[in-house]
């Protein structure tokens, strides 16, 4: 395909991305946001996969089979981790406002100017690889379109005039100044970049499933076909195991990296968390995300299984399958539809990373620098927001130009993947203290320094500078032999640590000495006072009412205007009045001293645009006359953040002692309760007792005083001690098993019952009962009950308990009914009775402790009140469950439900025989 008919369509694409990005911002300018959805912001956290997905995923598995994938199950086990990380890293950026991953660090270590440096001075050494890998991929897919270079196997630079590279850099630079520097404010959304990044996630997604189904069914068979033929070539074959997957070692490592990169790489981090308009739309993107990484990746390996057949001499470069079969296939409109598929991912990884990191270099290098060397010359300017655009605008330049550089100079001895895991273990150097701020308020920012420093000196040891020794920029020996012949400090076996690949290698030194000197530093620190307040608001974000910093008292003098200018001088003029406007300070004198509250929404105002760190030195710069200098700020941090931080534990404290004082309240009711009950049932207890004993002690002395007594009437007194000495039995009795069950000192004999003949035994027991009061009492016990699980005594007590009540209650004539069948949750035994019922209010506590039915003074019932409470506990010790049904005036059901024995039965019908 001619090179014109490339460029035009090329330029055609990047014109509609231009007119999509144009229309969500007058969009958004209407108040109309096209991104305020779930699905725009699921599809541009796609960003992710950018040409690295589209070519190097199939380059990948041409050599490693399956080992492809690592790099895409890394992001869907983070978004597993969802709600516990990502919405937490959501809240802290939106209450913090957050303007990068720079800013994030900074602001969680007491807004550390030096830290927000090192981190953005990191990400852009880090991304630049990643830069020249978008470059790479779309210049060598441009020469295999064009024919000028089929195999893909790039040689020689052409001179950079005619490098389609440096073009595409040019291009790309123009889009991310366009649309990614329109407004100062980097917290405010970039309505149009995110619509295009969404579009173009689109195409490459549409693209590459074109590209897989014409070659399965178009150049083959199916898939069926594709791997049956795959099947003759053992060298293919092997790419269906394991095995090559495993082979380099890098298998988990790739994945921790990736899993590490969705988090931290500034692009994602620009996405995910400074473009979210809704911390909603995470839920769906959860699922959303990973669903797209699938289906990009449905053809990866058939796509190299398919170039490997195609080309078996080797001769086409993997990474260029994609173009290359459909332009073997004879399907040229194809083969550019993959190339601006390609193209596609190449601008929105660009155009995004370039303004993320752009906004790192202004706020967290450039401007820091400002501020120190050029701070008199700044305050002179009533006006820098142009200033600091054109700043962020030079920044995208150096980017890109950067990453040409990398491309030209060092990118050509590394294939995609290569490239790409380089920048991937760079910022993953940022995760240590990125994950631990949000969670340990233990981290300082000494930790962070020295954790980053060491990490990403290890990195570029390890990794970046063997890049150059592979590319001719180092001398060959450095590899070999280590620096100066030392071997013990060679790139890719440090200190004698052999056998590892050269990734896993870097990955285990640099986080090795990251994490050890994080963890060791933060240990040994001591905090500064606004390092424990932020290190608060970041770690407890959930439980925040507010900014706490907001608390500090203000002892400064500036005014309204005052802190309208400082504004007015970095936003612009127009942007500070409508702001000082909605918060209520056009009403307000210029002249009026601001309170703290207007400082901080000042604060907050520079912070969107110049980073936490950089808004807390420009505010101070702007009221120095004022003691609203950066040492007075800090000073008045360090009087309040004791009295903050005491207010905390004050309101912790309270809330325990709150909570404690309500325990103890409805502990003292209950003893209360207790106490009444406890006199209650020794008046009762001494009553029951009273009364058999009296009549014992009577017919005993009658016996004692008259032996002529005649035998009849002697027969007759004997028959009533006895019953007597039986009740009172039976009262001590019930007495001691209580007792005994509170203490948890009965003797437990678990084991199958058979229910029936519990029943039948009580019913024996009772029998008396029932004749003495002229009670009817009717059994309903079916054969075959099954067992239950139970204690044998402990059931004939429970069950002669209740037909020992329903015989007391029922009145003379009435009628007494025992039932037992089977339910699908055990047997169950019903006692129903005639008597005079039980009220609804009444029926929970009758199977409390020394609790009856009655006024306790006139119709009290006789007994201790302890039956019920003994049959409850020992039924619920049996996983059982004991209730009652009843109405006033119309009999009441006890009953009780025993689990079977662990065996399954059918289910006797009520009454069955």
């Amino acid at each position: 395909m001619t090179w014109p008919t490339v460029v035009a369509a090329s330029l055609a694409y990047l014109l509609f991305l231009f007119a999509i990005a144009w229309w969500a911002d007058r969009r958004a300018d209407d108040r109309r946001s096209v991104i305020a959805s779930p699905y725009v912001y699921a599809l541009s956290l796609a960003v992710y996969c950018t040409t690295w997905t589209f070519y190097g995923s199939v380059g990948r598995a041409a050599s490693l089979g399956i080992g492809f994938l690592p790099i895409y199950l890394g992001p869907t086990l983070l978004m597993l981790l969802g709600p516990l990380v990502l919405r937490k890293i959501l809240r802290i950026a939106k209450a913090q406002r957050i303007t990068s991953i720079a800013d994030f660090l900074a602001s969680r270590y007491g807004k550390s100017q030096v830290l927000g440096g090192l981190v953005a001075l990191i990400a852009v050494v880090g991304i630049t690889p990643y830069m020249a890998l978008q470059l790479k991929a779309v210049s060598v897919s441009f020469d295999v379109l064009t024919g000028s270079d089929p195999t893909g196997r790039l040689g020689a630079p052409s001179p950079v005039f005619f490098d389609n590279a440096f073009y595409v850099a040019v291009v790309m630079a123009a889009f991310a100044i366009v649309f990614g520097t329109r407004h100062i404010d980097a917290a405010e959304h970039h309505e149009g970049m995110v619509a295009a990044v969404a579009f173009e996630s689109v195409v490459k997604l549409l693209a590459f499933l074109a590209v897989g189904g014409f070659v399965v069914w178009g150049l083959y068979g199916g898939a069926g076909d594709l791997f049956a033929r795959a099947q003759r070539h053992p060298d293919i074959v092997r790419l269906f195991t394991v095995g090559p997957a495993l082979a380099d070692g890098s298998w988990i490592t790739s994945t921790v990296l990736s899993m590490a990169a969705v988090l931290c790489l500034p692009r994602q981090f620009q996405v995910m968390v400074i473009e979210n308009v809704d911390e909603r739309h995470l839920t769906r993107a959860l699922w959303l995300f990973p669903l797209y990484m699938l289906l990009i990746n449905l053809f990866v390996l058939p796509l190299a299984v398919a170039g490997l057949l195609h080309f078996p001499d080797r001769g086409v470069d993997p990474d260029v399958f994609v173009v290359a079969l459909p332009l073997a296939g004879g399907a040229e409109g194809l083969a550019l539809l993959a190339f601006l598929g390609g193209l596609s991912a190449a601008t929105g990884m660009i155009i995004v990373e370039a303004i993320a990191l752009s906004t790192m270099v202004c706020n967290d290098l450039v401007l820091p620098l400002l501020f120190r060397f050029r701070g008199a010359a700044l305050e002179r300017q009533a006006d820098l927001s142009r200033r600091l655009l054109a700043i962020r605008r030079a920044a995208i330049a150096a980017i890109l130009l950067l990453g040409y550089a990398y491309f030209r100079f060092a990118g050509s001895a590394y294939a995609l993947v290569a490239i790409g895991l380089i920048s991937f273990a760079a910022v993953a150097q940022f995760a240590p203290a990125l994950i631990g701020g949000i969670y340990w308020t233990g981290a300082t920012r000494r930790g962070a320094l020295a954790g980053l420093s060491a990490g990403i000196l290890v990195w570029a040891y390890t990794l970046l500078l063997p890049s150059f020794a592979r590319s001719g920029w180092l001398p060959g020996s450095f590899l070999d032999a280590g620096p100066w012949g030392a071997e013990l400090l060679r790139p890719y076996a440090l200190f004698g640590l052999e056998g590892l690949d050269p990734l896993t290698h870097a990955l285990f030194w640099s986080m090795l000495a990251n994490i050890g000197l994080y963890v060791a530093v933060s240990l040994f620190d001591r905090p500064g006072v606004g390092e424990r307040v932020q290190a608060t608001a970041f770690v407890e974000v959930f439980q925040q009412r507010g900014d706490a910093a907001a608390a500090i008292p203000w002892r400064g003098s500036a005014t309204v205007g005052d802190l309208k200018r400082i504004v007015a001088r970095f936003l612009g003029p127009q942007r500070a009045e409508q702001a000082f406007a909605q918060y209520g300070g056009r009403s307000q004198d210029p002249s009026r001293r601001a309170g703290v509250d207007m400082v901080r929404f000042a604060e907050r105002l520079l912070a969107g645009a110049l980073g936490a760190a950089s808004a807390r030195v420009a505010l101070a710069s702007a009221v120095k006359g004022a003691e609203v200098s950066q040492p007075e700020l800090m000073r008045m941090l360090d009087e309040t953040s004791h009295v903050i931080e005491y207010s905390r534990q004050l309101e912790h404290k309270t809330a325990e002692l709150e909570r404690a004082s309500d325990a103890l309240r409805a502990a003292n009711e209950r003893l209360k309760e207790l106490d009444r009950l406890k006199d209650e049932f020794l008046s009762t207890v001494t009553h029951e007792l009273r009364t058999p004993l009296t009549s014992i002690r009577a017919l005993s002395e009658i016996l004692l005083d008259d032996p002529d007594t005649a035998a009849e009437t002697r027969q007759e007194f004997l028959s009533v001690i006895v019953k007597e000495s039986e009740r009172l039995t039976r009262l001590i009795n019930q007495v001691l098993d209580m007792a005994k069950i509170e203490a948890g000192e009965v003797d437990w004999n678990i084991g199958p019952v058979d229910l029936r003949a519990v029943a039948e035994h009580a019913v024996d027991t009772t029998s008396q009962l029932f004749r003495d009061k002229d009670v009817d009492l009717a059994v309903e016990l079916p054969a075959g009950l099954p067992h239950v699980r139970g204690d044998d005594d402990r059931l004939v007590q429970v069950v002669v308990n209740l037909l020992s009540n329903a015989a007391k209650f029922t009145p003379p004539g009435g009628h007494v009914r025992l039932r037992a069948y089977t339910t699908p949750d055990g047997a169950r035994l019903d006692v129903s009775d005639d008597g005079p019922g039980i009220a609804p209010e009444h029926q929970a506590i009758v199977f409390d402790r020394f609790r009856q039915v009655g006024d306790t003074m006139t119709d009290k019932p006789q007994g201790t009140g302890l039956g019920l409470a003994i049959c409850k506990r020992i039924v619920e010790h049996l996983d059982g469950r004991l209730w009652v049904e009843s109405a006033p005036g119309r009999g009441a059901t006890f009953s009780v439900l025993i689990p079977f024995a662990g065996v399954a039965v059918e289910h006797a019908a009520p009454g069955a025989t």
